[in-house]
């Protein structure tokens, strides 16, 4: 007899892993998540879901977001050591179809199904556009992870991208010291060494040292929680982090000519909603000089779904379906 369900869909990333299957009408269910560093291995986590959730035998296809490039059906994790092929996991799965895609490819297929409760709004409420516009989705966590779709009346197509280690560009006597600093230890400085949850910490060091202060907190999780009730080189670093995350934002719905909006999602933006929510990312995203009229006609919004890669996942499944 033929299974309830039609695929195995996931989102690994460099922390977290998340599996749920999806039934023949096309709904997610039995969401899982395991934390990465007690396994060996991506093949480890899916059979242990199977083994506990899916009756001991794996749905004919599957669909896996993972954090990183996909080259040629294969990925090396960029913040985990790891190496995952599609085939490797067709042969030890026996699955019909395999598909590892970026993560925040995934999530940008996920945003045209979001709404309502699923998203808050940034800034003004606006239109997203006509539907052929492209979306942008990005956020930090691990790393900072960005994608785009492009739309058409022929379906929507997800463009994973690296832009996360594109460049950092600072844009103010602040910002350059801090850029001048990471540049000293890393050699270079991209986006994600500063929109990151590590990036996020070295923030919050290199910001007490221009105070000439030693860091008195630990960790990124004790900046975020210490920076929210008032620790004035905590709650100083969020805000810098919330800017900054508006001027890359910005940068991105330029590159991408985003006009069907740009959605942020990622680990750390939905515990710091209120900050991002406050007006600083907004504004940066449209301070843009001679292209800020064309900022101020897209649409941002804050991701607040629990699950967009696995939605995303949800959707590419249905296409294989459909093959």
């Amino acid at each position: 007899m033929r299974s309830q369900w039609i695929g195995l869909v996931g989102d690994v990333g460099g922390t977290n892993a998340r599996f749920a299957l999806v039934d023949a009408q096309g709904h997610v269910r039995h969401p899982r998540t395991y934390a990465c560093r007690d396994y060996d291995g991506l093949p480890e986590i899916i059979a242990d879901y199977i083994e506990t959730t899916a009756g001991k035998k794996c749905p004919p296809r599957a669909v896996v977001a993972v954090a990183g490039p996909v080259l040629d059906g294969e990925i090396e994790f960029t913040n985990l050591h790891w190496t995952v092929s599609e085939g490797d996991l067709l042969a030890q799965f026996e699955l019909e179809a395999v598909e590892l895609i970026n993560d925040f490819a995934a999530q940008a297929l996920a945003c045209p199904e979001l709404e309502g409760p699923d998203l808050r709004t940034l800034g003004p409420a606006l239109p997203r556009g006509p539907h052929n516009c492209p979306i942008v989705a990005l956020g930090a966590g691990t790393g900072f992870g960005v994608a785009a779709l492009a739309r058409s009346e022929r379906g929507d197509i997800a463009i994973a991208t690296e832009g996360g280690h594109a460049g950092f560009s600072p844009t103010d006597e602040v910002e350059i010291e801090v850029w001048r600093r990471l540049l000293a230890r890393h050699g270079r400085v991209s986006i994600e060494r500063i929109l990151s949850g590590q990036g996020l910490y070295d923030l919050y060091c290199t910001l007490s040292e221009l105070k000439g202060q030693r860091p008195a907190l630990a960790n990124e999780a004790e900046v975020t929680t210490e920076g929210l009730v008032g620790d004035p080189v905590a709650s100083e670093t969020l805000d810098r982090f919330v800017s900054m995350l508006g001027a890359a934002a910005g940068d991105l719905a330029l590159t991408f000519g985003a006009r069907g909006g740009v959605f942020v999602s990622g680990g750390i933006a939905p515990r710091i909603a209120e900050r991002i929510a406050g007006g600083a990312f907004r504004e940066r995203f449209e301070e843009k000089g001679r292209l800020s009229g064309y900022l101020k006609d897209i649409p941002t919004y804050l991701v607040l779904h629990p699950y967009p890669a696995i939605l995303g996942c949800a959707r590419e499944l249905g296409q294989l379906e459909r093959l």
